[in-house]
């Protein structure tokens, strides 16, 4: 058993909350722009006095609509400034919030708005707020509980905010500050479900201690990035993932300035609007970037200096993270050379994806490719990878500015303890660990050990306390044989091909490893234009000689991962693509291995005949 502690920077008294980090920015700087908000003329800044004030008029409204402390408030939106908005309101007005994702089903809204009590509940839109209508519908009970349902965007036929706010003028100060301080440190801020890989989704009790404490300690530990002179980034990942709400708060108590971005697919032209300093982003971003830049390089006939400026970059990297490790004197003369070269030729064109000033990126939420990250690195855009889940409000390790390995998940986070089970299980204690899950004991036993938090995660941890991911205990593969096969490493690297979206390794039981693989319809549309070929549809390419010879290629290169008996030896290429909408991802976008295995079946029989 293996354990590594980083010590607690920042401490909080007992009786604060979340709420007190906006009002010592406000007092501090009341002119300092927290948000901006994109609209048709471009950004607009907005500053602490007036976010704090919007606030607490909006608390006021919920108050004067019977919202008491400790009442759980539902907001179902995608991402928004008005998601944030509403968010501290519910907070000043000692609720707690409720996020549920904006693509969530009829069933799971209604699951969450019975087990989480809620009586309020916050709807972006027509279509949502018809949605819950609907639920409603169905069900007395929760007809009667409700109190109200406000629509995010008013167009007339639902209560907006400005007439949630209007509704409070009556509540006194006072009033609404015995409401703000009800809840102490060790209070639930925030129920969060989470996204339900397998079966229903639990609640996840996150107090304010949980949020506040991770918030002054991350930026504490993340100075360079955080507290950078005018920092700001794009908030573009669902805040209906504790991540994306974590990171939020982290950025309120630095004063970086943040904006919203609702999808994936505004980002870019977005990124060069805004031009933030840093960015927090998901693999799959920096998969398409990449793979983005090189087939712009490819159709202008520069395959050959980008693939050289690529392991430039990959090279540069590596010799970095071998001198971080004592293992070399860092990049030679040859490789400092050519990075100078690449430099002007191609990674300053790249950096201009990313608005031109973005000094680091964090990815989370799932594993990064070391490739990638050493490209990125190498291109002068580091790449730091930490890691967490719902249950330890998003991080619990980073890497950081100074202290970085490639390849791993970084150092546990200040006031965090990372503990490395003898089944190779990571066990997490530390500020960010979750108060436990909302009316599930059973859950609850079965999820602690010792005072530590079972991940359900396999990991490995360096003499230097630095963590590495190797798996998910419950998706080991035991062949017929007998042979233990971790997945996750051979499915990121077949999904580092151009045409591969997702990779779903299976074998359990089986005489041999085989694979599932979806196409990425962008990665196949690039791909056939790249080969001269005409666009084929999924289907046709699913059974496309040339693209399963390009699979195989990708295969194995993944084979050289593992021993034979771990290989792939055979896959299937499927004629769909696997989505949220599809049922096979989670709105975070993890595999839901259990229902890709079940809905495919006859394909991985197939692979076995």
């Amino acid at each position: 058993m293996r354990e590594a502690s980083t010590k607690l920077l920042v401490e909080l008294e007992p009786d604060s909350n979340v709420t007190d980090l906006l009002l010592q920015q406000e007092a501090a700087n009341p002119a300092h722009p927290l948000y901006a908000r994109k609209g048709p003329n471009g950004w607009t800044d907005v500053p602490a006095q007036k976010f704090l004030q919007d606030v607490r008029a909006l608390a006021k409204g919920l108050i004067a609509g019977g919202l008491e402390p400790g009442d759980t408030v539902v907001v179902m939106s995608s991402t928004r400034y008005e998601w944030t908005l509403v968010d501290f309101a519910i907070w000043f007005a000692g609720g707690v919030s409720v996020p549920v994702y904006e693509t969530s089903s009829p069933g799971q809204v209604e699951w969450i708005l019975r087990d989480a009590g809620a009586r309020h509940v916050f709807a972006e839109d027509r279509g949502k707020v018809a949605l819950i209508g609907g639920v409603l519908e169905a069900s007395t009970e929760l007809r009667d509980r409700l109190v109200n349902v406000v629509r995010m965007d008013f167009d007339g036929d639902a209560p907006d905010l400005a007439s949630l706010s209007a509704a409070g003028i009556g509540v006194t100060d006072s009033e609404l500050e015995r409401h703000r301080t009800a809840a102490g440190l060790d209070h639930v801020a925030s129920l969060v479900y989470t996204s339900g890989t397998t079966g229903r989704p639990k609640g996840c009790e996150i107090t304010h201690g949980n949020f506040a404490l991770v918030a002054v300690n991350v930026v504490a530990f993340l100075p360079k990035i955080l507290r950078q002179p005018h920092a700001r980034t794009l908030m573009f990942l669902p805040l209906a993932h504790v991540l994306a709400r974590a990171v939020q708060v982290a950025c309120l108590h630095a004063g970086a300035t943040l904006g919203h971005v609702n999808s994936a697919a505004a980002l870019l032209e977005d990124l060069g609007t805004y031009k933030p300093t840093f960015l927090l982003a998901v693999p799959r971003i920096f998969e398409k970037v990449r793979a983005g830049a090189a087939h712009q390089a490819a159709i202008a006939g520069r395959s050959r200096i980008f693939g050289a400026a690529a392991a430039a970059a990959i090279r540069f990297s590596t010799e970095q993270d071998a001198a971080a490790r004592g293992q070399g004197a860092g990049p030679g003369l040859t490789a400092r050379l050519k990075h100078v070269l690449f430099d002007r030729l191609v990674y300053t064109k790249l950096r201009q994806v990313f608005g031109g000033r973005v000094g680091h990126m964090v990815s989370g939420a799932s594993p990064l490719a070391p490739a990638d990250a050493h490209f990125f690195r190498g291109a002068g855009i580091p790449v730091l990878e930490g890691y967490g889940l719902t249950e330890t409000t998003a991080p619990c390790t980073a890497n950081t500015v100074t202290h970085t390995r490639v390849g791993t998940v970084g150092i546990p986070l200040p006031g965090t303890t990372i503990r490395v089970a003898e089944d190779g299980e990571v066990l997490v204690k530390g500020i960010g660990v979750f108060k436990g899950y909302h009316h599930n004991q059973e859950a609850n036993a079965e999820s602690f050990a010792d005072g530590f938090f079972r991940t359900g995660d396999l990991g490995e941890l360096d003499p230097e306390g630095f963590l590495t991911i190797t798996g998910r205990k419950k998706d080991l593969l035991v062949t017929a044989g007998g042979k233990n096969v971790a997945p996750g490493p051979l499915e990121e690297r077949i999904r580092a091909h151009q045409l591969v979206d997702h990779a779903v390794v299976v074998g359990d039981g089986k005489p041999f490893i085989a694979a599932l693989v979806s196409l990425d319809p962008a990665g196949l549309k690039n791909w056939c234009q790249e080969n001269g070929l005409a666009l084929l549809s999924l289907a046709e390419a699913a059974r496309d000689s040339a693209v399963r010879q390009a699979i195989q290629a990708a295969v194995d290169e993944a084979n050289t991962l593992v021993s034979k008996a771990e290989a792939v030896r055979n896959f299937a290429i499927l004629e769909a693509s696997l989505t949220e909408e599809s049922g096979h991802l989670t709105p975070s976008l993890k595999l839901k291995r259990a229902a890709v295995v079940s809905d495919f079946d006859a394909e991985i029989t197939g692979l076995y005949v």
